[in-house]
C-alpha cells in the first residue's frame, strides 16, 4: 500500500488533530501540498469526515510525534501483513454510459488515421473489446454506414498523452522492424508536441527552391533593362515650361499693360 485508505478523509483528520506541515500530510496521503492547504482553507473536501489513521491501525502515535518534531521527517504507512498482495489489478477502461455510444466513432478515427496501432492499444485507449474494433476495421459493423470518424480526445474517451505514448509505440515498433514509411505514416506517427514545434509555414521542396530563385531573378532584371531612365521629365511626368508661363501671361489683366 503506497497511501492509507481514504486519504483525503485522512488528511482532513491530519490537519486538524496534528501540527504536521502540509507538504508532510500531503507526502503521507499522496495529494498535493496546495490541496492540503485547501483543506486547510476549507476550500476543499468541504463536509469530509476525519478518518483517523491511528485508531484504524494504518500510522502509529509516535510516527506523528517524529514528524511534529522534526518538520523534515516523513510519515510512514504502517505495516499491515494481510494487505500484502492485494494490490488494484487494472482491468479494461471504464467508460460512462453516456460515452459509450461514441466509441464506435472514435475506433473508426483511430483506424483510420493510425492503422499502426494494433487491437490491443486501440482497446486500451476507448475501452473496448477486439471483435468491435476487428469489424469496424473490416467494415463488417452493423452500423459502418453511420458512423463518422470522431477523434477520441475530442470525445474524452482518452487524453491526449496516451494517444501519443501509443503513437511512440507504433514508432519504435515500425523502426524494430526495420519497415520504410511513407510520407502519409511518417506524417501520422508525429506526435501532438512535435506537431505544434512545426513551422506553420509550408516548406518549397529543396529541389526546386533555387530554381524558383533563380528564374524571379533574371525576369527582374529583365524589367530594369526594359525601362528606359534617360528621360527624367518622362518618368516624373512634369508638364512642360513653356505652357505654364503662357497660360500665366495670357491670364494677366490687360488692363494693368
Amino acid at each position: 500500500m503506497n497511501k492509507p485508505l481514504m486519504s483525503k478523509a485522512t488528511a482532513v483528520w491530519l490537519v486538524d488533530n496534528t501540527t504536521l506541515t502540509f507538504k508532510q500530510v500531503a507526502a503521507f496521503c499522496g495529494l498535493h501540498e496546495l490541496e492540503v492547504q485547501g483543506i486547510a482553507d476549507g476550500d476543499v473536501a468541504t463536509g469530509v469526515k476525519g478518518f483517523d489513521p491511528v485508531s484504524n491501525n494504518q500510522l502509529e502515535h509516535g510516527e506523528i510525534e517524529k514528524a511534529q518534531a522534526d518538520p523534515h521527517y516523513r510519515l510512514k504507512l504502517k505495516f499491515i501483513a494481510s494487505a500484502v498482495g492485494e494490490e488494484k489489478r487494472r482491468g479494461p477502461r471504464y467508460t460512462p454510459l453516456s460515452k459509450r455510444q461514441d466509441r464506435p466513432a472514435s475506433i473508426l478515427w483511430l483506424v483510420k488515421f493510425h492503422p499502426e496501432l494494433t487491437d490491443g492499444q486501440v482497446g486500451k485507449l476507448v475501452g473496448t473489446t477486439k471483435p468491435t474494433i476487428q469489424a469496424i476495421r473490416e467494415r463488417t459493423h452493423w452500423n459502418i454506414n453511420n458512423i463518422t470518424p470522431i477523434d477520441p480526445v475530442a470525445l474524452g474517451l482518452c487524453k491526449q498523452s496516451e494517444l501519443d505514448a501509443a503513437v511512440q509505440v507504433a514508432v519504435r515498433k515500425k523502426a524494430a522492424e526495420g519497415g520504410v514509411m511513407s510520407d502519409d505514416e511518417r506524417r501520422k506517427l508525429v506526435s501532438t508536441e512535435q506537431s505544434l514545434g512545426m513551422s506553420e509555414e509550408p516548406k518549397m521542396p529543396s529541389s526546386i527552391a533555387g530554381l524558383e530563385n533563380f528564374s524571379m531573378t533574371e525576369k527582374d532584371d529583365e524589367d530594369d533593362k526594359k525601362t528606359d531612365y534617360s528621360n527624367a521629365d518622362s518618368f516624373f511626368n512634369l508638364p512642360d515650361a513653356d505652357d505654364e508661363d503662357d497660360e500665366d501671361e495670357d491670364s494677366i489683366d490687360p488692363r494693368r499693360k
